[in-house]
């Protein structure tokens, strides 16, 4: 199994209404210090509506890039429930998932 595919694969682990983060992804699939590797594989998702690369947030609960931009991605969050304000999760340990 590829790196991408055991990182797709982890993400679906990830449910609606909940996020985790690029260090975070990149330690359950064994990688150390992986935050970049899993923001490259994230933006060369190939089935973005299918494996929900936007609930991959940054460390400090900002939520990042996506490949359809930033406000698609806060958007999409919001929608499943995730509360934001300037750009940053409210209450981020609560809706952090823990692998």
């Amino acid at each position: 199994m590829t790196l991408s595919t055991r990182v797709y694969t982890k993400l679906l682990q990830v449910p609606e209404g909940k996020v985790t983060t690029y260090g975070d992804l990149a330690k359950a699939v064994g990688l150390e210090n992986g935050q970049r590797a899993i923001g490259t594989i994230m933006k060369k998702n190939p089935f973005p509506g299918i494996v929900p690369c936007h609930r991959v947030v940054k460390s400090d609960g900002k939520i990042g890039g996506f490949v359809y931009g930033e406000r698609v991605k806060l958007q999409m969050l919001v929608k499943e429930g995730i509360k934001i304000k300037d750009g940053k999760i409210i209450d981020f340990a609560k809706e952090k998932f823990y692998f």
